[in-house]
């Protein structure tokens, strides 16, 4: 019996750390710098295309930018896709509204991470 609790116990947490890596639309990431020289899961203009937009060929002036997720596509091959905004307004890039990720290379890669909001915190 006891070695029965031990294992419910242990479906649970399971259970409720897998639930928490599901994003939902008005999440807030904020986006890392990439550990090469682009960005692999998050879907920003190549270098050259953003010279030929007049814009300098680096990623450097979206470090840190807190965005939210506006809509979540599941494409059917088991990854899922988050569509990104700017958390205050603006574009990327001076002509791009919006961005498409894919959410768990993305976080796993740490191109992007999870900010806790200040409900997430107080549970902890």
């Amino acid at each position: 019996m006891k070695s029965l609790t031990i294992t419910i116990f242990f479906l649970g947490l399971c259970l409720l750390t897998n639930a928490q890596d599901k994003p939902e639309i008005g999440d807030e990431l904020v986006i890392n710098p990439p550990n090469g020289v682009s960005y692999n899961h998050i879907d920003f203009p190549k270098l050259n295309f953003l010279v030929k937009r007049g814009k300098l060929a680096n990623y450097k002036n979206v470090y840190g930018t807190k965005v939210i997720i506006k809509d979540i596509e599941d494409k059917g091959d088991g990854h899922i896709y988050v569509i990104l905004k700017k958390k205050h307004g603006g574009k990327f890039f001076g002509f791009l509204n919006e961005v498409e990720a894919n959410y768990n290379k993305s976080i796993e890669s740490e191109e992007l991470s999870v900010v806790m909001s200040s409900e997430q915190k107080s549970a902890q």
